[in-house]
């Protein structure tokens, strides 16, 4: 991958946040998709998945509520 690359990826993935968190700075969104990326094991899906798998132990409905 290259550098555009990356950044492409990280605006995807930023953008996937924002639709969880709609408040939040875009440039935390995108500090938070660069921590993603870090992940190999994320970095290796597409970038909405990653942050979907990323997200899914705040989006998981409460047990027992």
């Amino acid at each position: 991958m290259d550098k555009q690359d990356d950044e492409i990826w990280i605006a995807a993935c930023a953008h996937r946040l924002q639709q969880h968190w709609r408040t939040v700075e875009s440039s935390e969104l995108a500090a938070t998709a660069r921590q993603i990326a870090h992940a190999p094991e994320l970095r290796a899906l597409a970038p909405s998945t990653a942050a979907a798998r990323w997200l899914a132990p705040v989006e998981a409905p409460a047990r027992g509520h």
